[in-house]
């Protein structure tokens, strides 16, 4: 725990991706007691940065993220959550909170096309 890089606000970012599919599923924040609270469970808490309170991912909606497996970055700034969704992850219903595709039009960007 203490190579974890926190920011100023004791938290560090968690990339939540489905273990199946390897889909984007959320983004959330830990800090350390969230952190333990998912080890030592095996279910996904979080931090709640507007609440400022602990977190567990589908308390209320009974839409829980199992851990599978924990990956740091190699800046040890960035949590990586390999986890298994039991519904959806998005507080809309969505299966992932990454449903919204912003083109370049949505940028209004003048870059060059890319090959992908």
């Amino acid at each position: 725990m203490e190579n974890l890089k926190l920011d100023e606000n004791e938290l560090i970012p968690a990339i939540v991706q489905d273990i199946d599919n390897g889909e984007v599923l959320m983004l959330g924040y830990m800090n350390k007691e969230s952190l333990e609270l998912t080890l030592s469970s095996g279910e996904v808490w979080f931090y709640s940065r507007s609440r400022k309170e602990l977190w567990h991912k589908g308390a209320t909606s009974g839409n829980r993220l199992i851990m599978c497996k924990l990956w740091l970055d190699c800046d040890k700034d960035t949590i990586l959550i390999r986890a298994r969704p039991l519904g959806p992850v998005c507080h809309t219903g969505s299966k992932t909170c990454f449903f919204q595709e912003l083109t370049k039009k949505d940028l209004k960007t003048n870059s060059q096309d890319r090959a992908c």
